[in-house]
């Protein structure tokens, strides 16, 4: 456990090999912590592997589900804590590996501190712009799962109306912030469910069951209500877009790799970072959607940490 202040003690792990070339697994979310399988992208005869749990999720203390602070929780304290680990485990310079928000995250880590990044090994594009929350969340995606959407509004339609909610200028992302934290357990717990069911529901190119490890409801908690947190308040990313400080990293070396069928994170995503990024290297997978335990996704993220071999 690593004291990061503000009272947050974050939850990290080595395996591998310690002497290993240091790599940085980045999860996704935010609020979707780490797990076993992470470490499987690596070679652990070669890669010293790290894993951290973000803020509030995971094996990480206090946990959203328990009521920990979200006002202390922001891009920029996730920054700051990967380089307080990067300074408590020793390591000069890691490369970083991230997908999904695990992608935003690790680029915008890498912007800050590009002379501790030896290179960048990226997955389902996300840049958090205002736009990529527009349509995942406030209804674009639902033309491809409509079936899938009805579980999504159900928690909005109870509380406001069907009238209101399928009516103009109606935020589902602002009024699934107002339920996840209203104060009725479970109200809370029912908007929490369906904020998760609807992402991992549409996450892969064929049906398959997603689940975590643990408790569920204490998972959907966690991940609903962080990720609602940041997607309410553009990632906290205003004035430091992404693609706006591309130059800080056009030196480094990144592999990109991005299921065609990406729904939760559309492949232009990936396109757009590519073109602005010299250094990046692109694989579009033609045979996939979100995830990175799909085949296609996952041959290509394995191939580009054995190509990053010291």
């Amino acid at each position: 456990m690593l004291d990061v202040g503000d009272g947050q003690r974050l939850y990290w792990e080595c395996s591998g090999n310690p002497d290993g070339a240091p790599v940085l697994f980045v999860h996704g979310g935010p609020g979707g912590g780490t797990d076993p399988a992470h470490r499987r992208m690596f070679d652990p005869a070669v890669y010293r592997i790290i894993l951290v749990d973000q803020r509030g999720c995971g094996r990480s203390t206090p946990h959203v589900a328990d009521g920990a602070d979200l006002s202390i929780n922001t891009t920029w304290h996730l920054v700051a804590d990967l380089e307080r680990l990067r300074e408590a485990l020793g390591v000069d310079r890691w490369l970083v590996f991230g997908g999904s928000w695990g992608s935003t995250l690790a680029l915008a880590y890498a912007q800050e501190h590009p002379d501790r990044v030896r290179g960048l090994v990226l997955r389902g594009i996300f840049l958090c712009r205002p736009g990529e929350i527009d349509w995942f969340y406030r209804g674009g995606a639902a033309h491809l799962f409509p079936d899938v959407w009805e579980g999504y509004l159900a928690p909005l339609v109870a509380a406001d109306g069907a009238e209101a909610v399928h009516g103009p200028g109606y935020d589902h992302v602002a009024a699934y912030h107002r339920l996840l934290h209203c104060g009725d357990t479970r109200l809370e717990l029912e908007a929490a469910r369906a904020w998760t069911m609807w992402e991992t529901s549409t996450s892969t190119l064929l049906p398959r069951t997603v689940g975590k490890a643990g408790d569920p409801d204490r998972f959907a908690l966690a991940f609903a209500r962080i990720e609602n947190h940041y997607f309410v308040n553009d990632a906290f990313l205003r004035g430091r877009a992404i693609l706006d400080r591309i130059g800080r990293i056009a030196h480094l070396p990144g592999v990109i790799v991005h299921g065609r069928y990406d729904v939760v994170c559309p492949v232009a995503n990936a396109w757009e970072l590519h073109a602005a990024w010299p250094g990046s290297e692109l694989h579009i997978v033609p045979d996939a959607g979100h995830a990175m335990a799909e085949p296609g996704t996952t041959h290509h993220l394995l191939e580009a940490t054995d190509a990053f071999r010291p």
